[in-house]
């Protein structure tokens, strides 16, 4: 008896001393964004004077409409802001050529312009990226949710249909956690987080870097180092996007919305413990939101909660079958 009471307390002082030893999330978040801004500003640089390029806008009453823009600097958001404030509130995301192009990333070339909606005849791609957002947003209230009392590591998630029921952000807790089970009090308190960031209207900034950049930005994370190797091989042209909302950097396998503020309704509706995995006990965090232009009755949204509420299976390497109920006492998310 007496030397487990002599090994736990050595267990508590071992972990006090990494935790002492571990860079504050402030130390993270500073570091991250002074690399983030300090290639941001070289890459303006690369555009030393004003170059001028043709924008056709296309879209409903705007074929034929012609902006001439600053290269390097002008963005779709730019554009918008030389139509209605319609254009400027509503649009989520363009297509530049008829690609994906998030909305504050600048414009390096004379192109075709398409402003997207949530409102448009075929919604499917703005769908999509606006899940990845939701599912961008959760993962940023993970990761201050505990502060700096545990440790928190978001992983790579595959993105989800937006028929799957929920958006999904994979995650690890500390160790400590293991056994902890969240309370409803507890989602809610990750959701009340999510609306704050959305009450904010927080722009989601892209920034298209070189491997050696996300590695600096992520030195303290070796989960993310190796997605950054990992993205950056399965991109043809070898780089990786960040984006950054606030002060949170985040790693992105594809285009964001404009802002937070495009999400409306918003909840965090589970946690589910996925087992023993690469990095610790692997646990995939979901939410069910909608977007500022589509609101639902609370009746529809109570059915569609319930069915977000339910594991989300995500293609991709298996983990070990779930741990059984644990019988420790919940702990609070805190903020």
């Amino acid at each position: 008896m007496a030397s487990r009471t002599v090994c736990r307390v050595f267990q508590r002082r071992f972990a006090s001393a990494v935790a002492a030893q571990r860079p504050s999330l402030a130390e993270v978040r500073s570091q991250r964004n002074a690399v983030f801004s300090r290639e941001q500003a070289r890459q303006r640089a690369l555009y030393p004077r004003i170059e001028k390029i043709e924008v056709s806008m296309q879209g409903p009453g705007l074929d034929g409409a012609l902006l001439v823009m600053n290269k390097g600097m002008s963005t779709p958001l730019s554009c918008a802001r030389h139509l209605t404030e319609h254009h400027v509130t509503n649009s989520a995301l363009a297509l530049v050529d008829g690609e994906p192009w998030p909305l504050h990333q600048p414009l390096t070339h004379s192109c075709s312009l398409t402003l997207l909606t949530f409102k448009d005849n075929d919604p499917t791609l703005v769908n999509e990226v606006y899940w990845r957002s939701c599912a961008a947003l959760l993962g940023q209230v993970l990761e201050t949710a505990f502060k700096d009392d545990y440790t928190v590591e978001l992983l790579s998630t595959r993105d989800v249909p937006v028929l799957s029921g929920a958006f999904c952000c994979d995650v690890v807790l500390d160790p400590q956690l293991d056994s902890w089970t969240p309370s409803e009090e507890s989602l809610r308190s990750l959701t009340r987080g999510a609306q704050q960031l959305i009450h904010q209207d927080l722009a989601w900034e892209p920034l298209e870097v070189a491997p050696s950049v996300a590695l600096e930005a992520f030195s303290h994370s070796r989960c993310k180092q190796e997605e950054v190797e990992q993205k950056a091989s399965q991109n043809p042209k070898g780089t990786v996007m960040l984006y950054r909302c606030g002060d949170h950097v985040l790693l992105s396998g594809g285009p964001l919305v404009a802002r937070t503020g495009l999400c409306s309704q918003y909840e965090v509706t589970a946690l589910h413990s996925l087992g023993q995995g690469s990095w610790g006990l692997h646990r995939r965090a979901q939410g069910l939101s909608l977007p500022l232009q589509l609101q639902a009755h609370h009746t529809v949204w109570r059915k569609l909660r319930q069915r977000a509420e339910k594991l989300v299976d995500v293609p991709g390497p298996e983990v070990a079958a779930p741990p059984s109920p644990p019988n420790s006492p919940q702990l609070p998310a805190s903020h």
